[in-house]
């Protein structure tokens, strides 16, 4: 069992920033990729970006390429996502999650989740 948890989110103007992080606990740390989804009111939840084991591949969705950066340390079992130049269509529950798929096997199947965090409110307003 890992237990995922997330911190950092808050209430921001556009165009501030945050970061956002994930401490997991329970297992080896390094065994699995780490990710960021979020689900805005009303909408399904959606990826935002992943990271590899190792840090050496990453993902991001188009919508927040450029702007957010996901980082690791396997050393703190922490995954950080940095957000800049925040929009309000940002608006969202953050979730932190981990997955023992690769992370093209974890952005093919979803359904490769193995764990989920609680979530952290990220509200931008314009």
């Amino acid at each position: 069992q890992v237990h995922v948890v997330e911190s950092g989110g808050g209430l921001v103007q556009a165009g501030a920033s945050l970061r956002l992080s994930c401490v997991a606990s329970g297992r080896t740390f390094s065994n699995y990729a780490m990710g960021w989804f979020r689900q805005a009111p009303g909408k399904e939840r959606e990826f935002v970006a992943v990271i590899s084991r190792g840090g050496g591949n990453i993902y991001y969705s188009d919508s927040v390429k450029g702007r957010f950066t996901i980082s690791r340390d396997n050393a703190k079992n922490t995954v950080y996502l940095q957000m800049n130049s925040l929009k309000p269509e940002d608006t969202a529950v953050y979730y932190c999650a981990a997955s023992t798929a690769t992370t093209s096997t974890w952005l093919a199947l979803p359904s490769k989740t193995d764990y989920w965090g609680q979530g952290t409110q990220v509200t931008v307003s314009s």
